[in-house]
């Protein structure tokens, strides 16, 4: 029987975590290349990313209460399948209404994979440190991806992103096939109290987590195109998404490092409020230093401090249905995220969304402020 403490079954979870969270990694060069090869505008680009998030959260929400009882190998074996099976049809299609058609499609069957990834991660004996695992690799796979598919896209055109997302998927669907684990024993036992509704608590940090997942999308979207936008030049910037890619090797490394050492309700609220200021110094910033400096940290935050939310929620409901509904968490915020930015910088410029995340932020912190701190008691979880 293959375990997340076995090296295939983390193997698994490794390529499946990096080919469902793919937008995380992708979201400029992918709204840049609707932008730039496929002649869209901000909005209709904007729109697309959107859908295919939009898909994953129906996806995830639709299969988290029922985590525990599917069967998480197949669910991800053809999730995977189906999602590559999608973008090799878009990559040969170029009307937006397809394009639209096959977003929504392909991002709800990665959706139901990365849900049953996520899912498995939390019912492991360590989720906290696992998610760090997966992050890192994740990492791994954004260095590979900034640096050499923004050039293929330059040569031979739009569609090899959605080649290249494909191989991805196809890449993921195998791995599943072959190795994906089943929840750790230590997690099982606490299977029955899953009926249960989930705490309010728990409730608070989802809210959160969207929210900065809506700052992150919204912000990411336009990361490449507010570049050069401004006249930085395209290999400058580039050079910063190869070194934002970098960057996140990184975050989920020290995530593991510091898990015993730092609150995660701290970490929380300080990363939504970095987040926030991040964004305005991306978005508001005329010179090309700090804006490179910002944008080269800015995923690193979320990944932080996502890695620090991932197990607390772990630990306040170890059925595991809250964290099989990580993509929802994330890619509810982020499905609006592209949309949003981009009719805010349709209609009122760049600067609209520094005014937009400092106000989604407020909301963030005050959901972050009702989680219990990493060593409360289950008395005092239970009356936060």
């Amino acid at each position: 029987m293959i375990t997340t403490d076995s090296r295939r079954g983390r193997s698994a979870l490794m390529i499946g975590h990096c080919a469902g969270m793919v937008d995380l990694v992708a979201l400029p060069v992918w709204v840049g290349t609707l932008v730039a090869q496929y002649r869209f505008d901000a909005q209709q680009a904007g729109m697309l990313a959107s859908l295919f998030l939009g898909g994953a959260v129906l996806a995830s929400i639709a299969l988290a209460s029922r985590f525990d009882r599917l069967n998480g190998r197949l669910v991800a074996t053809l999730g995977f399948g189906l999602a590559a099976l999608g973008f090799g049809v878009a990559a040969g299609a170029s009307d937006f209404a397809t394009l639209a058609v096959l977003h929504a499609l392909s991002g709800m069957a990665s959706g139901a994979a990365l849900s049953a990834t996520h899912g498995t991660i939390a019912r492991s004996g360590r989720p906290h440190r696992l998610f760090a695992i997966v992050g890192m690799a994740l990492a791994v796979f954004g260095i590979a991806f900034m640096g050499a598919t923004p050039p293929l896209v330059a040569q031979l055109g739009g569609p090899v992103l959605f080649q290249v997302f494909g191989g991805v998927m196809v890449v993921a669907a195998l791995a599943a096939a072959l190795a994906f684990p089943v929840a750790d024993a230590v997690r099982t036992p606490v299977q029955a109290e899953g009926r249960a509704p989930l705490p309010a608590v728990v409730w608070c940090g989802i809210v959160g987590i969207a929210c900065m997942g809506l700052v992150q999308a919204m912000t990411f979207s336009f990361l490449e195109r507010v570049g050069s936008d401004r006249g930085f030049g395209a290999a400058a910037v580039t050079g910063v998404l190869v070194a934002l890619g970098i960057v996140n090797f990184a975050p989920p490394a020290l995530a593991a490092l510091l898990e015993k050492r730092l609150d995660a309700r701290r970490v929380l609220l300080g990363g939504a409020a970095l987040q926030a200021l991040l964004v305005c110094v991306i978005m508001l910033s005329t010179q090309f230093i700090a804006y490179a400096l910002a944008a080269s940290v800015f995923a690193a935050v979320m990944i932080f401090t996502h890695t620090f939310a991932f197990g607390l929620l772990a630990q306040l409901d170890r059925s595991g249905r809250a964290l099989a509904a990580t993509p929802a968490m994330l890619m509810t915020g982020a499905a609006i995220g592209p949309v949003l930015g981009g009719t805010l910088v349709k209609s009122f410029g760049y600067g609209s969304l520094a005014i937009a995340a400092t106000a989604i932020a407020v909301v963030a912190l005050l959901c972050f402020s009702r989680l219990p701190a990493t060593g409360a008691t289950p008395r005092q979880r239970a009356l936060a």
